[in-house]
């Protein structure tokens, strides 16, 4: 709808009236590239250089990710980090998935996944508890 921030309040359907938990949502339009606080913070999230940004602070900090070798060096450990994380969860998935089919010993389900044989048993452990 083309505004900066839309609030967001759960509602109990049934009632009618406010979920009062204490949460508030508020989603920030990242298309937005209005002349206020939020327009230029949007822009500089989707600038790729920080010459081109508008707040120093994450222009200093995109430089240092970006262009200085200790901070590229970081960004890819951190990377490489959240594939490695993406990789086990999806190799716990698919373990799993096989245990739930029951049809092949713990040690094919440990070498078709990936996971050792202790954390194919922990996973049907877990399962069974």
């Amino acid at each position: 709808m083309g505004k900066p921030v839309y609030p967001i309040e759960r509602i109990n359907l049934a009632a009618g009236t406010f979920f009062e938990d204490g949460e508030h949502i508020l989603y920030v339009n990242g298309k937005y590239e209005g002349e206020s606080d939020i327009g230029r913070l949007m822009h500089d999230f989707n600038c790729t250089r920080a010459d081109d940004m508008n707040y120093e602070l994450m222009a200093e900090r995109t430089r240092y990710l970006k262009e200085n070798p200790k901070g590229v060096s970081e960004m890819c450990k951190v990377m490489e980090d959240m594939r490695n994380e993406t990789l086990k969860e999806s190799a716990i998935n698919t373990a799993r998935r096989m245990l739930a089919d029951g049809i092949l010993a713990l040690e094919k389900i440990a070498e078709y996944a990936g996971l050792s044989v202790d954390e194919v048993k922990k996973l049907q452990t877990d399962k069974n508890a």
